[in-house]
């Protein structure tokens, strides 16, 4: 492939920095505010004037990209991820370049990488995790996750990587200035000797790049391979070649790349036990969502159900737990998971009336529930705190699933699973 040369021109162009504040302004984090405490609104309020003010820096090579902020979020083990959120005109600025290098890049990934890439997810990365175990038979797999992969990431290294496609100096010096900018943690500046801050929008590019020799060293090899960010799956027929696969790429990230591998997250597993991946388990029965994934799901919804609330409508409640639903089975869809659909929505139907009973206090709420669904039946007195009545006829009779529905519940049951052959077709591509 043929080296890029003037490139910054496009970088800086008015058009591509107005595309790329659009990008930005539509990412969820937009209202994530930097150390300069400018919000995408704030930004806009003077669009043209910023953006203009942009091009002349980037033309000019005044710009200087400014401290992240450093916070963290916390994670499903109860420890805490450390995020960098640039300033806003930064992230503008990283969009841009990212606009002019992704498609220079694109090309030369290796096809089972799929993340942070166009027209490609973690569903098409279980898709070919379970193609490889279960239709060519590579049973075995090495079970691989990386450390702080994007606080390791070597900055000579990512330079070198980008400069084997790009020859334009001003942009690699940019690349390198990002690098560079330090940590802002609470009054606290932090230079940053290496790594490139989780939470960037070059971040997740600049990673796939720096991956991609690992990535290519396991193809020269015949190993098969799946990615996703920093987890990596190898695919083996036996598990000494599993092993050996395991050995080749410890040395590689951890000698050539200068990165860590996560010896307790990293295992050698066979289709018999199941290989957990991306929320699913994948074993001899198909793909199924992973019971810590239904864990998960549940422990949200009992904080969005509890029997003390009572703050707001009950209609807020259902549409919070409705956007939560969607989004879980829009996921988890892709596995065998229609039976699991149908139990959680029982469930939480059971949980909505359990709020429900609570909110009546007395037997009389009830009795007025039932009045107003034309119950003509006998009726007897039942303790309305008992989880166990929040499944009994009289419950059910007052409050029917088809009452859930019409209030605007969301209905897991209708959601059409098993979906993985839909991207069978697009992985073997």
């Amino acid at each position: 492939m043929h080296k890029r040369y003037s490139l910054i021109d496009k970088v800086y162009s008015i058009k591509n920095l107005t595309e790329a504040f659009n990008k930005v302004k539509r990412n969820k984090g937009s209202r994530t505010k930097g150390i300069d405490g400018v919000t995408a609104h704030s930004f806009q309020v003077e669009l043209t004037k910023e953006l203009c003010l942009l091009h002349d820096e980037l033309r000019s090579g005044e710009y200087r990209p400014q401290a992240v902020r450093r916070t963290f979020i916390d994670k499903p083990d109860g420890s805490q991820r450390p995020l960098g959120i640039p300033c806003f005109r930064d992230r503008v600025v990283q969009q841009a370049l990212c606009n002019i290098l992704e498609p220079i890049f694109e090309e030369t990934f290796h096809p089972s990488s799929y993340a942070y890439r166009p027209n490609r997810s973690a569903h098409h990365a279980v898709t070919k995790a379970d193609l490889f175990m279960r239709k060519y038979g590579l049973s075995h797999v090495v079970d691989m996750d990386l450390s702080q992969c994007f606080d390791l990431l070597d900055h000579q290294e990512i330079i070198d990587s980008v400069g084997e496609y790009v020859s334009d100096g001003k942009v690699l010096s940019l690349i390198e200035h990002f690098l560079k900018s330090g940590i802002m943690h609470k009054s606290t500046f932090i230079e940053s000797s290496k790594g490139s801050p989780q939470g960037g929008v070059i971040s997740p590019l600049l990673a796939n790049i720096y991956l991609n020799r690992f990535d290519q060293s396991m193809k020269s090899r015949g190993i098969r391979l799946v990615r996703y960010a920093d987890d990596i799956l190898l695919f083996a027929r036996t598990k000494s070649e599993a092993y050996c696969h395991m050995r080749r790429a410890v040395s590689f990230l951890e000698g050539s790349l200068k990165l860590r591998v996560n010896a307790t997250k990293t295992s050698i597993t066979h289709l018999k036990e199941g290989l957990h991946y991306l929320g699913f388990v994948i074993d001899l029965q198909g793909v199924r969502v992973s019971p810590k994934s239904v864990k998960s799901f549940k422990d949200k919804v009992r904080k969005l159900t509890r029997r003390s609330q009572g703050h707001y409508p009950l209609k807020i409640y259902i549409r919070d737990l409705s956007q939560l639903m969607q989004g879980y089975s829009m996921y988890y869809r892709l596995g065998l998971s229609k039976s699991l659909f149908r139990s959680l929505q029982s469930w939480i139907r059971r949980r909505l009336r359990m709020m429900i009973m609570k909110s009546w206090k007395s037997w009389k709420g009830l009795y007025k529930q039932l009045r107003r669904m034309n119950y003509k039946g006998t009726y007897r007195r039942i303790s309305l705190c008992r989880w166990r009545n929040s499944n009994c006829y009289l419950i059910h009779r007052a409050l029917p699933d088809k009452w859930f529905s019409e209030q605007g519940l969301f209905d897991l049951t209708k959601v059409i699973t098993n979906t993985i052959h839909q991207f069978r077709d697009k992985v073997l591509a």
